[in-house]
């Protein structure tokens, strides 16, 4: 019996930096050294301390399914690292935890996406953000924002793209590709006309934690309405681990525990024990090391790669990665990450899989690697350019 599968598929486009992950893997096998600047990934890993919790709780045998909530005790210390870091006031009655950031982003899509309802997001951006939203039968709506608006929605753009398919608005402060924030005041207009709209906004902030340029903040200082997307991938450096969070309206709780239960039981418990290590007083002390770290690596990757004759026009605030004009040395930024990956061994991503808008134009690279190996990446893509 021939099976055909679901048309939504058809919204849904595969990661096209997967060949070149392919590539680079077969490269490898065949004893090419390559550095990595293409994954979105932090080189550290979980401290000692998540990992002796995650053992500790394995050998006390607390291996069972918990509420689908989420730990009440790690709803309790993510609302405690609310009040210790941003000064806000965040009831964990409003926390659910969730198996990973896009656990997060697949539950908040399923309550709040309407089939048929567009979902305006800015080009460039993280690509599962608009599959989330197909995979609920909406559209995302994307719209070219460039380097005059930090690669970001504004409340102008937000007002002129509005009409009557528009239900809601889905951002990422940091964000993945280009490691620049939405304004404090910016943020808090756009939420403003959004609501004002009628819509919902879901802001993804699994980057905050990766803020270098001034005091950190929080979507949920704004609005209380605003649904918010984290994770202990990034700030946390727990990636496999695949945890994440996401702070809701207490009156839409009930709805998403729903969801939740169907959809997932219950994130990870051996995740979930371990994660509650993370906001030990020891444990915040090394990821602010590490963080202090990886802005180190930016200070010296922004003007190295300048200098080679990139465009950076804007400088990331956050995360790790670098947004940068390639156009200078190609109209294809796809054939030339494939030629950087072969002829220098430098693994970077190129444009397009993040929209349209800068998919020819623009190369992702991630400063997620030791700093030494992003000083030999950078004498390797000198090299590569004199000799074109």
């Amino acid at each position: 019996m021939h099976q055909n599968l679901a048309a939504r598929l058809d919204n849904i486009a595969p990661f096209h930096v997967m060949e070149l992950m392919k590539m680079a893997a077969e490269l490898e096998k065949q004893g090419r050294h390559l550095i990595h600047m293409g994954i979105g990934e932090p080189d550290f890993t979980a401290p000692q301390a998540v990992i002796d919790a995650a053992a500790t709780a394995m050998a006390a045998g607390r291996l069972q399914y918990t509420s689908a909530l989420g730990l009440p005790a790690l709803r309790t210390a993510i609302s405690q690292h609310y009040h210790d870091v941003f000064g806000l006031d965040v009831p964990a009655s409003r926390i659910i935890v969730t198996a990973g950031a896009s656990a997060a982003l697949l539950l908040a899509c399923a309550a709040l996406v309407e089939p048929g309802r567009e979902v305006l997001m800015p080009d460039p951006c993280y690509p599962c953000n608009r599959h989330f939203v197909a995979a609920f039968e909406g559209r995302a709506k994307l719209i070219a924002s460039g380097p005059d608006h930090r690669f970001q929605l504004t409340e102008e753009i937000v007002r002129q793209q509005w009409d009557e398919r528009s239900s809601g608005v889905l951002l990422a402060s940091p964000s993945n590709p280009t490691g620049t924030s939405i304004e404090h005041e910016e943020l808090g207009k756009i939420v403003a006309a959004v609501k004002e709209l009628g819509g919902f906004s879901i802001v993804d902030e699994i980057y905050q934690g990766l803020t270098y340029d001034g005091a950190p903040f929080s979507a949920l200082s704004l609005d209380e309405d605003v649904v918010v997307i984290n994770s202990f991938s990034k700030y946390f450096n727990m990636t496999g681990w695949r945890l994440g969070w996401l702070v809701v309206p207490e009156r839409i709780v009930p709805a998403l525990e729903k969801l939740a239960q169907n959809l997932f039981i219950c994130p990870s418990s051996i995740a979930q024990y371990a994660a509650l290590a993370c906001f030990e007083p020891a444990t915040i002390a090394i990821y602010e090391e590490r963080k202090a770290e990886f802005k180190r690596r930016r200070d010296y990757i922004v003007p190295a790669l300048r200098e080679l004759g990139f465009g950076i026009p804007v400088m990331p605030d956050g995360a790790f990665y670098v947004y940068a004009d390639c156009s200078s040395f190609t109209d294809d930024a796809d054939a030339f990450a494939k030629q950087v990956l072969n002829e220098a061994g430098v693994v970077i991503v190129p444009g397009l899989d993040f929209g349209p808008a800068t998919a020819t134009s623009y190369v992702r690279l991630s400063y997620a690697n030791s700093l030494e190996n992003l000083q030999e990446a950078v004498a390797r893509l000198k090299k590569f350019l004199a000799d074109r």
